[in-house]
C-alpha cells in the first residue's frame, strides 16, 4: 500500500513526494473511446454482492515481516535493496495455518479476504511459473496463495487477491526502489508488461474464481495500459470485479485509502484501512480501538462504502494475538447487530460526525455514535413513520416537529459506541433521495465560501473549503511545522449563530493548542469566543453573534488540520 498522507514528520513528506497520487484522487479519466469498451462495464450482480459482504480482511505479509518494516516502500529505505531481496531465503513461518486465518476472519463477521500476492517488491505469495522470486524457493517451500484460497473455499469466505501493478524487483520495470523514484538505465516495460498479464492470468486461472483483483500503484500504466488490464481480468472470469488501480483511474470501484470514504451512493467503494498503523506487521505497532474499528466500519456502510480491514501476521505466520482479539470483538458485535451493517446501502442520512444511517427494505437504520446534545434532531422523511425502536435496547421518544424528527434516548438507554434505532417506513427506504444533516441545527457554514493563511502544499485536496463540506472524511490541512493559522468563512450575508462544533484531524496526534473564534466588524476582527484544545467534535456555545464574515484563529505545532468547521443558528423555542 501507498504511505498515508497524515504523517507530519520529514520522512513522511519525502515519501508523499515521490509517491503517486491514490487512484481517486487523480483526474478522472475523460470520456472517449477506452470508457465504451464493453469490458470496462462490471457484472452489475457481481457488484451487489460484493457491496452487500460489507466488510472484508486485507492481509499483508511476506518475508519482509522479519524486519518489522514497512511492505515494499522499506526496500532501500530502512533495509538495503540486497538484504532486503534475500530476506525470503530466510522466511520459514512455521506456525502458518491458512485455515486459522480464514477462521479469525470469519469470527471477525468478515465476508472476504484479499491477499497481497505480489507487492511492490516483486516477491510472490503464489507457485507462479514467470519468475523465481517466489515463496516455492523460500525456506518455507508453500503455496500460500493455494492454501489461502482453498481455506476460503472451505469455510464459505471469498478470496480476492491484490496485485501490484509496479514492481521495483522486476529488472524489466523503469522504477527502482526505494518508493520507485529511481529509475533504472535499462528496461523493457512491454516485456514486464507481458509478464505482469501472465502472472494475472495465473491467479484468476490457478485460484479462482476471485471476488476481486485489487491492484495498487499503477506507475508506467497509463488508461490505455489500464483498460488492458481490466479487459485480460474479464476475459478470464467475467464476474470479477476490478478496483480503480488498473491503470488511468479505471476500474469498477474506488479505493479511499486509510480513511474512510465519503458518501457516495453512485459509484461503488471500498475503504481500505489499518487496524495498527503499518500495512506489515511492526513490534508494537499502535492498535485501534474497538470503538475505533467499529465506527470505522459503521460510517463506511453509511457511507455506502465496504471496508477491507488490514491485518499484517507476524514472521512466524500467526496473526498477533491483540488483533485476534480486537476482530473477535468486532465480530461479537456483527453478530447481534449484523443486519443494520450487511446487505444495506447507505443513507438516506448523509454520515455526519454523531450520526449515520443505513437503509434495507422498508428500514432505516440511524446510528447514533455520538450525543452532541440531550435531543438528536434529523430532518423528517419524506415517508409515513409506521413503527421504531431501539435495537441496541432500551427506550425512545420519536416525535416530529415542524420538519424534524427529535429522537430521544434515556442516558442510560445510550450505547458508547453505537445506539442504533429502527425506523420502519411505508415505502422502500431505498427510494428516499440522500437526505444533508449536517450537525444538530441548521448550519450556515456548510459550502459557504472559504479560504485559509495556508494550505499543505497548496492541495486542492486539503483546501479550506474541505473544512465546511459537512464531510467528516475530508479536511483542511496545513504545511508541516505551522503553527500559526486561520480559517475564514463568508456566510453570504449577516447571519445569526450562538454554537460551534469544531472537528479536529487527531488520528497523528492533537495540533491545537489554542483557539479563538472571531467576526469582521469593518477593518477589525473581534474575538467572541476563546478555547483550548479541539480534538474530537467539540462543540461549543457563546451569547449569539451576528455577522458574515468569520475566522477559526488556531495556535498550534506540527501543522494543524481541522475535518469541520460548523456555525449554527439558534435553535427555535418550541411552543
Amino acid at each position: 500500500m501507498k504511505n498515508a498522507l497524515l504523517f507530519p514528520n520529514f520522512l513522511a513528506l519525502m515519501m508523499l513526494a515521490m509517491s503517486p497520487l491514490p487512484a481517486e484522487d487523480k483526474p478522472a479519466v475523460e470520456s472517449g473511446p477506452i470508457q465504451k469498451q464493453p469490458w470496462l462495464q462490471p457484472d452489475a450482480d457481481a457488484i451487489l454482492k460484493w457491496q452487500q459482504m460489507r466488510f472484508g480482511m486485507f492481509i499483508h505479509w511476506g518475508p519482509v515481516s522479519l524486519t518489522g518494516h514497512e511492505i515494499g516502500w522499506s526496500r532501500g529505505r530502512e533495509t538495503t535493496i540486497d538484504e532486503y531481496d534475500n530476506l525470503y531465503k530466510k522466511f520459514d513461518p512455521e506456525n502458518f495455518d491458512a485455515d486459522r486465518w480464514v477462521s479469525i476472519a470469519k469470527a471477525a463477521g468478515m465476508k472476504y479476504i484479499v491477499l497481497t500476492t505480489k507487492h511492490h517488491d516483486g516477491f510472490c505469495l503464489w507457485d507462479t511459473k514467470q519468475t523465481d522470486f517466489n515463496i516455492m524457493n523460500s525456506a518455507m517451500s508453500r503455496d500460500v496463495t493455494k492454501e489461502i484460497a482453498e481455506a476460503c473455499q472451505r469455510q464459505g469466505i471469498a478470496f480476492g487477491t491484490y496485485h501490484s501493478v509496479c514492481d521495483w524487483h522486476h529488472p524489466d520495470f523503469p522504477r527502482n526502489s526505494p518508493g520507485g523514484k529511481v529509475r533504472r538505465e535499462k528496461s523493457d516495460i512491454q516485456s514486464y508488461r507481458r509478464y505482469l498479464r501472465a502472472q494475472v492470468k495465473e491467479l484468476i486461472e490457478n485460484y479462482g474464481p476471485l471476488v476481486t483483483m485489487w491492484f495498487d500503484v499503477p506507475q508506467e500504466f497509463d488508461a490505455d495500459e489500464g483498460s488492458e488490464n481490466i479487459r485480460i481480468c474479464r476475459e478470464l472470469q467475467s464476474d470479477i470485479v476490478v478496483n480503480n488501480r488498473a491503470g488511468g483511474g479505471l476500474g469498477d470501484y474506488a479505493t479511499p485509502e486509510q480513511r474512510v470514504g465519503g458518501f457516495d451512493i453512485d459509484q461503488p467503494w471500498e475503504t481500505c484501512m489499518t487496524i495498527c498503523r503499518q500495512w506489515a506487521w511492526k513490534p508494537d505497532d499502535k492498535m485501534k480501538s474497538l470503538a475505533e474499528c467499529l465506527q470505522t466500519l459503521i460510517r463506511t456502510a453509511g457511507g455506502d462504502g465496504n471496508l477491507l480491514f488490514n491485518v499484517g501476521p507476524m514472521p512466524n505466520g500467526e496473526i498477533e494475538a491483540r488483533q485476534v482479539d480486537r476482530l473477535q470483538q468486532m465480530g461479537d458485535w456483527l453478530a447481534e447487530y449484523g443486519e443494520t451493517i450487511y446487505a444495506t446501502r447507505g443513507g438516506p442520512y448523509k454520515p455526519t460526525k454523531h450520526l449515520v444511517s443505513t437503509r434495507k427494505g422498508n428500514t432505516v437504520y440511524l446510528h447514533i455514535l455520538s450525543w452532541p446534545d440531550e435531543v438528536i434532531r434529523v430532518p423528517n422523511l419524506p415517508a409515513t413513520l409506521l413503527n421504531h425502536h431501539v435495537i441496541t435496547g432500551g427506550s425512545i421518544v420519536l416525535t416530529t416537529v415542524d420538519d424534524e424528527i427529535e429522537i430521544r434516548i434515556p442516558q442510560s438507554d445510550r450505547q458508547e459506541i453505537d445506539t442504533i434505532v429502527a425506523i420502519e417506513l411505508d415505502q422502500p427506504a431505498i427510494e428516499l433521495a440522500p437526505i444533508s444533516v449536517s450537525y444538530v441545527g441548521q448550519s450556515l457554514t456548510e459550502g459557504r465560501q472559504a479560504t485559509a493563511s495556508n494550505v499543505f502544499q497548496r492541495s486542492a485536496q486539503y483546501a479550506a473549503a474541505k473544512a465546511v463540506d459537512a464531510d467528516n472524511s475530508t479536511r483542511w490541512a496545513t504545511d508541516a511545522e505551522t503553527k500559526e493559522c486561520s480559517l475564514e468563512v463568508d456566510l453570504g450575508k449577516p447571519e445569526r449563530f450562538d454554537r460551534a462544533v469544531l472537528d479536529e484531524c487527531v488520528e497523528y496526534g492533537v495540533r491545537v493548542h489554542s483557539f479563538e473564534l472571531q467576526y469582521r466588524d469593518g477593518e477589525d476582527w473581534k474575538t467572541f469566543f476563546q478555547g483550548t484544545t479541539i480534538g474530537r467534535g467539540l462543540s461549543v456555545n457563546f451569547d449569539p453573534v451576528t455577522a458574515r464574515h468569520v475566522r477559526l484563529r488556531i495556535h498550534g505545532d506540527d501543522g494543524p488540520t481541522i475535518n469541520e468547521f460548523q456555525l449554527f443558528t439558534p435553535k427555535r423555542t418550541k411552543p
